[in-house]
């Protein structure tokens, strides 16, 4: 049976990020009662222009570190729940530097979980599917819940971990939580060191894209309106101390990716260079929904891949002025990692 939830004050870490903004988006279009608290860093990938233009009333940014438990202690009372979005999350930058990954992904993490125990605090875990480690190309089966960790990269690891804290403070101390592992999302307001945005402006300002390894790098897409969506419901209706996996069955290799953008944009199909693979690159994700679709009805409403990739296209060719400040640094620290 599930568990439910009717909250009216929520915190979102990470609202000024990628997924967390949309997600906090999602809710002040459909949930008119609900009162958002986005409590984000700011760090490179957190940007309050994200959450511009959102009536004030209805949403309050506040700037601050998950790890500050003093600054916990003065804004989580009162609230009904934390949907925890907040994190380090680029695989290139938890090879070259894993320590923020250790602080954010885990201190913060165990900040959250001790601060929803003391003021009884309803609390959602946003994870990855990259804690399961990764399939064959050749291998028909895709994650499920129960399936044994296996993190490859120090990212992915500080993700297993934040996982394994908030199933333990549950059995433990009986706090009221649930945990999703979503897989690869994609639309507005993603920080253009990811894989679709990073070739689309590429492309943009003239720069031939680049491709790891040979390509066939299978990643399962799904559309972070469907992520939203999917968030809401395991919040107000999932079970208590239980696992969801989302996705949209939306399983595409790299290349393929890749020359759909250029074709898109109007250039060539191999208008792009080759560059050495990232270290412990995983071949295949794939989530299994199944649990999320029985228990809770959700289905995702973006089905359609190419549609969702014309309008993310459309999203960052008119909104040049959101990502150009950021893109020199960005080719900048890719260029000394040879990538």
């Amino acid at each position: 049976m599930a568990d439910s939830l009717e909250p009216t004050d929520i915190i979102v870490t990470g609202g000024c990020g990628f997924i967390g903004s949309n997600f906090v988006h999602y809710v002040v279009d459909n949930h008119p009662g609900v009162h958002v608290t986005v409590l984000d860093k700011l760090t490179y990938a957190g940007n309050p222009a994200n959450i511009e233009g959102l009536p004030a009333d209805r949403v309050e940014l506040v700037v601050g570190d998950i790890c500050d438990a003093e600054l916990l202690d003065r804004i989580v009372p009162g609230h009904d729940a934390i949907v925890h979005y907040a994190a380090e999350s680029h695989n290139d930058n938890s090879i070259a530097n894993p320590e923020p990954f250790i602080q954010t992904n885990v201190v913060g993490t165990y900040r959250l979980l001790e601060a929803c125990r003391k003021y009884d605090v309803r609390y959602h875990h946003v994870s990855t599917d990259e804690v399961y480690g990764d399939l064959a190309l050749d291998d028909p089966r895709r994650f499920e819940p129960d399936d044994p960790y296996r993190p490859s990269s120090p990212y992915s690891s500080s993700k297993a971990s934040s996982d394994l804290l908030v199933r333990a403070w549950t059995r433990t101390y009986g706090l009221r939580t649930t945990i999703s592992n979503c897989s690869n999302n994609y639309g507005p307001y993603q920080h253009i060191e990811k894989f679709i945005p990073r070739q689309v402006t590429n492309i943009l300002c003239g720069i031939r894209p680049k491709l790891y390894g040979d390509g066939q790098n299978v990643r399962d897409w799904i559309h972070t309106e469907d992520h939203s969506r999917a968030v809401w419901d395991i919040l107000t209706r999932g079970r208590l101390g239980e696992t969801y996996l989302i996705g949209a069955n939306g399983e595409k290799n790299n290349i393929d990716v890749l020359r759909a953008i250029l074709e898109r944009m109007g250039q060539p199909a191999d208008a792009f260079d080759w560059v050495r693979d990232r270290p412990g690159h995983d071949r295949r994700y794939a989530i299994d929904p199944t649990k999320l679709e029985r228990e809770l009805g959700w289905r995702p409403i973006h089905t359609s891949f190419s549609d969702g990739l014309d309008q993310t296209i459309a999203w960052y060719t008119e909104h040049e002025d959101w990502w150009r400040d950021a893109k020199d640094a960005t080719e900048a620290k890719y260029a000394k990692q040879g990538q």
